[in-house]
């Protein structure tokens, strides 16, 4: 986002016709971004899409070990277990995010259901006028 508001982001796409000046500014703001053992590493790279391609290529295969783990989390995440409904919201959101950066779309729908189905089954009659409410939104649910 910081490459694009700086009208540099063309500068990591493939067959981008930026300027000289603009590469270097991409370069210099992903050199900074980087641990600094990456740093010596990547320090002969002189072009910011190279760059940033191997960086993408490193660490893309996370994804892959990551997705099992937030998948298991979403699947075990119930409202029952935290001691408040924001550190609920909290870890849902954790959740929901990191499911989005592998790629996985999780909808209002989605957390609705996921919410409803947590309820305890002392409280079916809770979920049951949660649900008669009939919340489009989980923001809504959770306000």
């Amino acid at each position: 986002m910081y490459l694009v508001a700086e009208g540099n982001g063309d500068a990591i796409k493939e067959g981008n016709m930026t300027s000289d000046q603009q590469k270097a500014k991409a370069l210099i703001f992903l050199h900074h971004r980087i641990n600094d053992a990456l740093k010596n590493e990547y320090l002969t790279v002189k072009d910011p899409l190279v760059l940033w391609n191997k960086l993408k290529e490193r660490y893309e295969h996370l994804k892959a070990i990551i997705l099992p783990k937030v998948r298991y989390d979403w699947t075990h995440l119930r409202l029952q277990n935290y001691k408040s409904v924001s550190a609920y919201s909290s870890e849902v959101y954790k959740i929901t995010s990191q499911l989005e950066l592998c790629g996985e779309k999780v909808k209002d729908e989605d957390l609705l259901e996921n919410t409803f189905s947590t309820f305890n089954a002392s409280n079916m009659l809770m979920q049951q006028k949660y649900r008669e409410k009939g919340f489009k939104k989980y923001s809504e649910l959770i306000s």
